[in-house]
């Protein structure tokens, strides 16, 4: 019986419902679809009724409508992302941890990058609201598009926000502590004698403003100069830090030492600084932010401050789906010492 209705379903080119279930286990619909959502009763259903069912739905292959749950009110087990940029290697890495974390719980993730625009934002947004997601995780600072950040507050759906820099008022926010983050860098590379230092960062919001204000304020403490013409404000990409170094090191007098708000920009630091003759770590030392997978893979190794994504995303998942810890989360960034920092030249 089961094979016949596998065969006929297969034939006319739909999905599996409930009510093929119901048929091939002689069973009413209202009690597949007890069994299947895991909804009590108050008069339990037999073990061996809900096996059949179970059997029946595993032998139909049957998969269930995440729309339809979700016009019913159950839980449709989907976390919808946005996803500033996920061109960024950070944020492919951030968005492969979080559907690990997801599936993990049983979740499955629809995901969608803003590329930095408003509108692709919003309607990210809408679509993510249409397919009733059980919540919404925002991955990267979006104050510059003021109405998301309105409509994702007043939104029924649960939203929860990662890498923003500053709190996100209003949602629950998991971010990384920048400030000793840079801290740490800036105190390695001046325990290495150095004394020049040079600042490279993309857009000039959340995590990235954080990390150059730190940088800044250190330097200050430390007694060391600072200057504007060492502080480069690019794409946050290879190119971007490419091209920032060789602004840089066309000053008359050239950083010893870089500090790149992020990895994807001091894997580009690392080509021009090839390009150019520069022995990295002899002539100059770099540091990057984030530890993506590549960092340990540059030449030389790249010395960088260890993000932690995956405690990150499963507190992100946990609290979007739990609901229990509603409140902010700062963790703290590890600097990873490799290869491309070394004592100042000279």
């Amino acid at each position: 019986m089961v094979e016949e209705e596998t065969k006929l379903v297969e034939e006319e080119g739909r999905a599996v419902t409930m009510h093929d279930i119901a048929r091939v286990a002689g069973v009413s619909q209202s009690t597949v679809s007890r069994v299947l959502n895991g909804t009590k009763t108050l008069v339990p259903i037999a073990p061996n009724t809900k096996e059949r069912v179970l059997e029946v739905a595993r032998s139909l292959s049957y998969r269930p409508n995440p729309l339809a749950r979700g016009l019913r009110g159950a839980k449709t087990m989907l976390l919808g992302v946005i996803a500033r940029e996920i061109a960024d290697p950070f944020f492919a890495t951030a968005v492969d941890a979080l559907s690990y974390q997801a599936m993990e719980r049983g979740y499955n993730v629809v995901l969608g990058s803003a590329h930095s625009r408003a509108d692709e934002a919003m309607l990210l947004r809408a679509v993510l609201e249409t397919r009733h997601c059980d919540a919404i995780l925002v991955l990267g600072d979006m104050r510059d598009q003021p109405r998301l950040i309105d409509d994702l507050r007043a939104s029924n759906t649960p939203v929860v926000a990662l890498w923003q820099g500053p709190t996100l008022e209003g949602v629950p926010t998991i971010n990384i502590d920048n400030r000793s983050g840079i801290f740490e860098a800036v105190d390695h590379l001046a325990s290495l004698g150095h004394r020049r230092f040079g600042f490279i960062g993309g857009y000039t919001l959340g995590d990235i403003r954080q990390r150059k204000d730190a940088f800044t304020e250190r330097l200050t403490e430390l007694g060391l100069p600072t200057s504007s013409d060492h502080i480069q404000h690019v794409n946050n990409d290879a190119e971007g830090g490419h091209d920032a170094l060789r602004s840089l090191m066309s000053l008359a007098e050239p950083p010893t030492a870089i500090v790149a708000a992020t990895d994807h920009l001091a894997s580009g630091v690392l080509n021009a600084a090839y390009m150019l003759g520069i022995n990295v770590p002899g002539q100059l030392s770099v540091i990057g932010f984030d530890d993506i997978p590549l960092a340990a893979y540059t030449v030389p190794p790249l010395t960088t401050l260890h993000m932690p994504i995956s405690e990150m995303t499963e507190l992100a998942v946990r609290v979007a789906i739990d609901r229990t810890t509603p409140h902010d989360h700062v963790l703290t960034p590890t600097l990873v010492v490799r290869q491309s920092t070394g004592p100042a030249p000279g």
